[in-house]
C-alpha cells in the first residue's frame, strides 16, 4: 500500500523488454536507504517488486500484464520516474490509500494555469468515471491528487497541481497528448462491491447509487 506522496524522481538506467516481460534498472537515492530485495516500490504508479539492489540502483521485473496496462513499456534510458516506497505502519497518511494497481492509461487533454496552480484535464474511459468524484482522490503517475471537476458528458476530469507537485514529480513535464497512469480511488470500488446485492431491483433492474442509499446503508 502507498500514499501517493512521491519521495523522489529516479532515472531509468536500463530497460529490457522481452516476450516474458521486462526488466527495469532505476537509479535512485532516498528510496535505496532501507530498501531490501522483495520490497514493493511504486514506479510512476505501478507497484513493482525489487529483485536486486546495487550501489545506487535497484532492479525490478515487470509482468506482461503490467506492461499492457501501463505506460512503462514506453520508458527509455534517461527518463525520469516517480518513486515511492511502500507505506510503513505508523506513518502519517498524507495522501490517500493507493494500491499501485493501474486501472487505465489516460490522455492529457489540456493544461492551463489558475493562479499558481496547474490545471490538467484528462480523457478517461466511461466505465471508470463513476469512481471519480469532485474533491475526491485519484493517483496519476503514482501521485495523489484532488479532483477539481468531473464532466460526465465528455468522459473527462481535471486535477490541480501546486508548484511543489509540478516541480518534484514527472507530472510537471507532461505535455498534451501524453499517456498517464491512472488509479481511481480504491474505496469507491469496495463500496460498489458491498452495495451490489442492494442494487438489484425486484425485477432485476439495476438501481443507481444515490446519496440517500449511501445514508441508509451507513456509508455517510
Amino acid at each position: 500500500m502507498f500514499t501517493g506522496l512521491i519521495e523522489e524522481q529516479g532515472i531509468v538506467r536500463r530497460i529490457k523488454i522481452s516476450q516474458a516481460g521486462a526488466e527495469l534498472v532505476i537509479g535512485g537515492g532516498k528510496v535505496l536507504e532501507d530498501l531490501k530485495t522483495g520490497d514493493s516500490i511504486a514506479v510512476s504508479g505501478p507497484c513493482l517488486t525489487v529483485t536486486a539492489i546495487g550501489r545506487d540502483t535497484f532492479t525490478a521485473r515487470v509482468m506482461l500484464e503490467t506492461l499492457s496496462r501501463t505506460n512503462l513499456q514506453q520508458l527509455a534510458a534517461g527518463r525520469k520516474v516517480n518513486l515511492e516506497r511502500a507505506a510503513a505502519l505508523g506513518d502519517r497518511l498524507g495522501g490517500h490509500m493507493v494500491s499501485g494497481h493501474i486501472d487505465a492509461i489516460v490522455t492529457l487533454r489540456s493544461r492551463s494555469s489558475e493562479g499558481e496552480a496547474l490545471i490538467y484535464s484528462f480523457d478517461v474511459p466511461p466505465d471508470l468515471l463513476r469512481y471519480i468524484v469532485p474533491k475526491g482522490s485519484v493517483a496519476l503517475e503514482g501521485v495523489s491528487l484532488t479532483v477539481v471537476e468531473v464532466v460526465d458528458s465528455e468522459s473527462r476530469f481535471s486535477v490541480g497541481l501546486i508548484p511543489h507537485t509540478a516541480a518534484q514529480t514527472t507530472l510537471g513535464a507532461k505535455k498534451i497528448g501524453d499517456p498517464v497512469n491512472l488509479e481511481v480511488d480504491l474505496i469507491g470500488k469496495y463500496v460498489e462491491k458491498m452495495l451490489a446485492p442492494r442494487l438489484e431491483g425486484k425485477e432485476g433492474q439495476e438501481k443507481k447509487i444515490t446519496i440517500s442509499m449511501l445514508e441508509e446503508n451507513g456509508y455517510i
